[in-house]
């Protein structure tokens, strides 16, 4: 809820909070609470008392122990002979790059098609409808079914799909022209990841002033740019930039999408992309025709109005929305482990069935999820208090 903050006027005490939220019953409110607590006791001891008749010693020591098991996709070094913690931090990673691209590219599409929702081509705004209509209300599993099939049923890399000469596809993948680096370590892509904040920010500080837009989006690209040749240059990573070409009976150089990867990642964002589609639609259509008119005075194009005027205000409403959107393609990534894509889930279902650790597999899991979801939510309520009217605080 958005409130005008009023001078000189002083937050509730502690105690009136307490009794605020205890209401006209506090004896009743403690009971419920010790009653939950009791419940929440009896079940960790009946659970303890399984574990030790089962032979199973709770802790998380288990983690250390070799894995033994393979992971088909990672982006670090990984083999059967390293630790569980590996292992999960091998789907970690896993998860966080699909959500990461899942949320650019929905993004990306869903602005697209919610400005194309209204465009005054009746065609188009009418394939766009249909669309929106028919991708949210076909449940997001049978998608993912449905690319995973289609990714499967393509051609041998023999006779794979060309795209220009320079991207294949195949039931093996599909193979785009990319970046690759070698000699990376896990300390490699952590200090790009930590130069690479510490740049931006330090780029965005200085530069925070209206008259300094310019230079500060130059400076977030500067930083971008300084800060992986430091990764580089502290880790001795080499990169080179592949394109795909066939050799033998196999596509050899550029990135590979296996095709569970490809599946997860397009089912994700044709879904999550219908959703921010209506949210920019809505968005749009809550800013006032006045402002259109007004904009066309002054003798600018529609293009030059939604860029200027309309996307900079409909902002305030979409932000808000756009976040949900952002937390529920994150969770619903779990869903990878139906197609076979080693995220998190996945290792941890292979870590609980191998250990017997089910109890602390799944605090592992939750814990991560929750830590995912409150770093996505806190970076966006960072932006939207950005995007939000001067005088406003976000309760």
């Amino acid at each position: 809820m958005t409130a005008i903050t009023e001078p000189g006027r002083h937050r509730p005490g502690f105690l009136h909070v307490l009794r605020h939220w205890l209401g006209p019953r506090p004896t009743a409110q403690f009971a419920l609470l010790f009653a939950a607590i009791g419940l929440f006791w009896w079940f960790g001891a009946n659970t303890l008392e399984t574990m030790a008749r089962a032979g199973i010693n709770p802790g998380f020591d288990f983690l250390n122990r070799s894995a033994n098991f393979e992971i088909g996709e990672t982006m670090i070094p990984y083999s059967s002979a390293d630790p569980y913690s590996r292992a999960i931090l091998v789907g970690l990673l896993n998860t966080i790059k699909v959500a990461i691209l899942g949320c650019v590219l929905a993004t990306v599409l869903g602005v697209s098609l919610g400005v194309a929702r209204l465009s005054g081509n009746l065609l188009l705004s009418g394939l766009v409808r249909w669309y929106i209509e028919i991708i949210r209300n076909t449940p997001l599993l049978l998608q993912l079914f449905f690319w995973s099939a289609l990714t499967k049923a393509l051609p041998a890399p023999r006779q794979a799909i060309s795209v220009g000469d320079n991207a294949f596809l195949s039931n093996r993948g599909i193979f785009v022209p990319g970046i690759i680096v070698d000699n990376a370590s896990t300390a490699g892509w952590i200090a790009l990841l930590v130069l690479t904040i510490l740049a931006i920010a330090t780029f965005v500080g200085l530069t925070r002033t209206a008259n300094l837009t310019f230079w500060r989006g130059t400076g977030v690209i500067a930083a971008l740019v300084i800060a992986t040749a430091l990764a580089f240059a502290l880790t001795g990573a080499t990169a080179r930039f592949e394109i795909p070409a066939l050799g033998g009976f196999n596509i050899r150089g550029g990135y590979n999408l296996s095709p569970e990867f490809a599946a997860l990642l397009i089912g994700l964002t044709v879904k999550f992309s219908a959703a921010i589609a209506e949210i920019v639609r809505a968005g749009i259509q809550s800013v006032d025709r006045g402002q259109w008119e007004a904009a066309r005075a002054l003798g600018l194009h529609n293009g030059q109005i939604m860029r200027l005027i309309v996307l900079p205000q409909a902002l305030r409403v979409i932000t808000p929305l756009i976040t949900t959107s952002y937390l529920d393609l994150t969770k619903d990534s779990s869903l990878a482990v139906a197609i076979g894509y080693p995220d998190l889930v996945n290792v941890i279902n292979t870590t609980a069935n191998t250990t017997g650790q089910a109890l602390e597999a799944l605090a592992i899991l939750i814990g991560v999820y929750l830590a995912l979801n409150l770093s996505v939510s806190a970076m966006m309520n960072q932006y939207n208090r950005r995007v939000a009217l001067r005088g406003t605080v976000q309760r």
